[in-house]
């Protein structure tokens, strides 16, 4: 198989294995545990905390063991992890091990995405990105299509089918190069220093979105599953539902995959500044499955935008260095973090201001605020200069 394509399918089945605990495991807490939705926020905010920690050292443990030791290690790891959950399933034990689970995946996508990457040239990396973006994001919708009847039919299948899944990934991890070699710093088509300035700045404006966007999101997929329970969806229906989410966005990433016109360009951030929180609140507070479904829809759109633009600035900036993921992987991470705690301080004030919207406001409101302006910031600088686009 050739190593791309060996690549684009680890992407792809990792990416079902991820969702699959990531994004089901709240549907099965909420159904056969019967988590609240503080205790779902909780089990989010454990799994960010680790995969944070996680992501940010996945730089220095890869320059210490090697890419890929470390990428067959975290395999490993998950394995046995999903294997645990399969036997114990029990709330406690749930909750540590969906925590170890998060870590073991923030030090697992930055090695990835380092292997996808590691020799572009600037012009090459959006095509790479793009192609890398559709196999990862291809594979949470069928992900969650397959996880409600999953947890309906047999419940502990889902640990089972995600455990089995992490041995194929390693059989595909086996046969690569111990490091991916990476573009040579005076390569002629690294960037020139006026380009990489304006491609750090867009950079910084996109990560502070999408810091936003994941914070968002998380909170979304802790909350959902009792948004649908309350419009009386069932488990199996709501958890295929909940996956329009990642269809949109992987639309816009095939969209931004054709058409390079945005290279270079502001706007998509721009676009995303308005649809994440739009999007945000009409999934959470819809009063009817259309309207919860148009939310995910335009939430979807708004965080694929701002999610490739990161990852293909990150990727140029840093040539691909497991480093380019680790941050990358690293602001998701804290967005799993910052996320939950501001979904739980909304939830904790809604008595006190009026009822779960205006606590959300309060409690997710500053968040949204911070974000929005330090990416408008980054942008207004950006377009001081009379740069060319590259």
């Amino acid at each position: 198989m050739p190593l791309f394509a060996r690549l684009l399918l680890i992407s792809f089945v990792e990416s079902f294995v991820t969702t699959l605990i990531e994004r089901g495991l709240y549907f099965y807490s909420h159904d056969r545990l019967r988590f609240t939705d503080a205790e779902n926020l909780g089990l989010a905010l454990g799994f960010g905390t680790a995969y944070a920690v996680g992501a940010l050292a996945s730089h220095a443990a890869a320059r210490r063991l090697s890419e890929k030791r470390l990428l067959v290690l975290t395999l490993v790891g998950q394995f046995l992890a999903h294997a645990i959950l399969f036997l114990w399933p029990q709330s406690v034990v749930l909750a540590v091990v969906n925590t170890l689970i998060g870590g073991l995946n923030g030090l697992k996508w930055p090695v990835i995405e380092s292997y996808v990457s590691a020799g572009r040239t600037p012009t090459a990396q959006a095509s790479t990105v793009g192609r890398f973006n559709l196999a990862w994001a291809s594979a949470i919708p069928v992900a969650l299509v397959a996880a409600g009847p999953l947890i309906g039919f047999w419940s502990p299948s889902l640990f089972a089918t995600a455990g089995l899944l992490n041995l194929v990934s390693l059989a595909l991890v086996l046969p690569l190069e111990r490091r991916p070699a990476h573009l040579a710093a005076d390569h002629p088509e690294r960037p020139t220093p006026s380009a990489m300035a304006r491609y750090r700045g867009l950079l910084a404006s996109s990560r502070s979105l999408m810091l936003c966007s994941y914070s968002l999101m998380w909170v979304l997929a802790a909350l959902l599953p009792r948004v649908f329970a309350v419009l009386a969806v069932s488990v199996a229906a709501a958890t295929a539902l909940s996956g329009l989410l990642d269809v949109f966005r992987g639309l816009t990433f095939l969209a931004l995959h054709l058409y390079v016109g945005w290279h270079n360009r502001g706007w998509p951030l721009v676009v995303g500044i308005f649809l994440v929180p739009a999007g945000f609140f009409l999934a959470i507070f819809g009063p009817s499955v259309p309207v919860v479904l148009v939310g995910e829809l335009l939430f979807g759109l708004g965080a694929g935008m701002t999610y490739y633009s990161a990852l293909y600035y990150a990727m140029i900036v840093k040539n691909a260095a497991v480093e380019a993921g680790g941050a990358h992987e690293g602001i998701i991470g804290i967005g799993f973090v910052i996320g939950p705690l501001s979904g739980l301080l909304g939830a904790a004030l809604a008595p006190a201001v009026g009822g779960p919207l205006p606590g959300m406001l309060v409690g997710m409101g500053p968040l949204i605020l911070i974000c929005v302006a330090g990416a408008i910031w980054f942008l207004v600088k950006v377009a001081r200069p009379k740069a060319s686009p590259v």
